[in-house]
């Protein structure tokens, strides 16, 4: 079976820090996983040769590469990825986060077209608000039994 390999391109030490955190939860998934830490002094073009030569070190055709922001430099050396690598497929999704991460690692055998849908439906379904309650709110519904609520209810 063929594996899509996930390369995560981002500011330092952000892929680091998503590749182990991936590993922390699919411990088995280094092999289809590959990341470059972006440093303020690094030169794009540089990278970006890089980055080929770590793709081309893997047997693995098709890839999807996460950036962390559109428009930044991880994302400007993916894009020039995109132009160098025939015959390989690319994707490319802006944007990482964990939830899109482990979504993908839990899928990594599927297709590539199918992972970049996993990866922007991941992203999006792993955001979420969350509604914080008082400190009073809290004290009062962890202790319906003492005499005040009691009062409250009256």
């Amino acid at each position: 079976m063929q594996t899509t390999g996930i390369f995560i391109i981002a500011h330092a030490p952000l892929a680091s820090a998503l590749k182990t955190v991936a590993e922390h939860v699919y411990p088995d998934c280094g092999s289809a996983l590959a990341h470059l830490d972006i440093f303020p002094a690094d030169d794009l073009a540089s990278c970006t040769s890089k980055a080929l030569q770590m793709m081309r070190a893997h047997s693995i055709n098709d890839w999807l590469i996460l950036t962390d922001v559109f428009g930044a430099t991880p994302c400007n050396i993916a894009r020039g990825i995109l132009n160098e690598l025939p015959p390989l497929r690319l994707r490319m999704v802006a944007g990482v986060n964990v939830p899109m991460l482990w979504r993908l690692l839990c899928y990594r055998h599927e297709s590539l077209d199918s992972l970049a849908e996993k990866a922007l439906n991941g992203g999006t379904q792993g955001i979420m608000s969350i509604e914080s309650m008082t400190i009073h709110q809290q004290a009062s519904k962890a202790n319906h039994h003492d005499q005040s609520y009691r009062q409250n209810q009256q």
